[in-house]
């Protein structure tokens, strides 16, 4: 999509000084950030292209969440205002946002020992805390789908299994054939017979929801040697039920390459999370068993590839889909993780 207007952008932002180079970050999913240098520092540069977040009074909003919870001590980056006060730049109908540049690395959980484990679980916990102070009251339209489409945790199950005979036709006719597609044909009638087996335990929707991160995991949280520096990527700001995002992101950060959970890192992770919100055992218990069945119905990297024709969820099906499988053989395991 080629470099951004970086001219008109630092013409708004005069504090920031004048161009020396703008270098492409790792690219994300949805949006697109930079590496800006100029003659008085340097900058994060993101450019807002996911549709679905990408109206500049919605990303006015995340600004303000992050610039109050900056102001209560949490490691967030806060974009910077224009001459004018404003925080968000569009340009030929685009919208940016210049942030400092935070000098850091992304950790996964093979990384935290058990103390880092707990400062991360101690982490998000303050994050909901302090979500619900600094924002106002929701409303249906802050509430958002926990899985963007992928999968829920109150799955209509008819309409899954019609998405897998959908996959399994496109893997079947993808050409040319590779080990990928044998492997997404074995997954998807694997899960085919796990959702038969478990239809009975597809849980209720959650009774009750808070403002949260809404995509929190390694890619969005750098880190200064042990301590988190700043937590990244807001988009998905929104209302859901709190304690599914501290399940979720705990499969995320300690999912091991073969989709087996690191519990021993899980359990403290989750004790610190339930101490800084006050999340009893029945609630996490719930929460661990509506991601769970989400993550049975949960089918988004194999849509990308086949039905989207973007390979760069690949990488990831593997231990995903191993994960469901190994989440329901070691599901009493996995609960008391998250619940002892």
């Amino acid at each position: 999509m080629g470099t951004p207007p970086v001219g008109a952008l630092l013409r708004r932002h005069r504090h920031a000084g004048e161009p020396l180079s703008c270098v492409p970050v790792a690219e994300g999913l949805l949006n697109r950030g930079f590496r800006l240098a100029t003659t008085r520092g340097t900058y994060f540069l993101k450019q807002h292209l996911d549709a679905a977040t990408a109206d500049r009074a919605t990303i006015a909003r995340q600004h303000r969440a992050t610039q109050r919870l900056y102001a209560l001590g949490l490691p967030v980056a806060p974009p910077l205002a224009d001459a004018r006060g404003h925080t968000v730049t569009v340009v030929d109908g685009h919208c940016y946002a210049l942030h400092p540049w935070i000098e850091g690395r992304h950790r996964d959980g093979s990384e935290l020992s058990t103390g880092g484990s707990r400062r991360l679980g101690t982490l998000l916990g303050q994050v909901h805390t302090a979500l619900a102070r600094v924002m106002e009251p929701s409303g249906p339209e802050d509430a958002h789908d926990p899985t963007d489409g992928s999968g829920c945790a109150s799955a209509d199950l008819p309409e899954t299994f019609r998405a897998i005979e959908e996959l399994l036709g496109l893997a079947r006719a993808h050409r040319p054939r590779d080990s990928f597609d044998a492997l997404a044909e074995h997954r998807l009638r694997e899960r085919r017979r796990l959702l038969a087996q478990h239809a009975h335990h597809r849980p209720p929707p959650a009774a009750t929801a808070g403002w949260v991160h809404g995509d929190f995991h390694p890619l969005n949280l750098l880190y200064r040697g042990a301590e988190p520096a700043a937590i990244v990527d807001w988009d998905r700001l929104g209302v859901r039920p709190r304690a599914e995002e501290a399940v979720r992101a705990a499969a995320i950060f300690f999912v091991r390459p073969g989709g087996e959970l690191a519990l021993e890192k899980v359990r403290p992770y989750a004790r610190a999370y339930r101490r800084a919100t006050g999340a009893d055992g029945t609630e996490m218990a719930a929460a661990a068993h509506r991601v769970w069945w989400e993550r049975l119905n949960d089918f988004w990297t194999l849509r990308w590839r086949y039905q989207l024709h973007d390979r760069r969820a690949d990488g990831q099906f593997p231990t995903v889909s191993a994960l469901a499988v190994w989440w329901t053989r070691e599901y009493e395991a996995v609960a008391d993780a998250f619940t002892g």
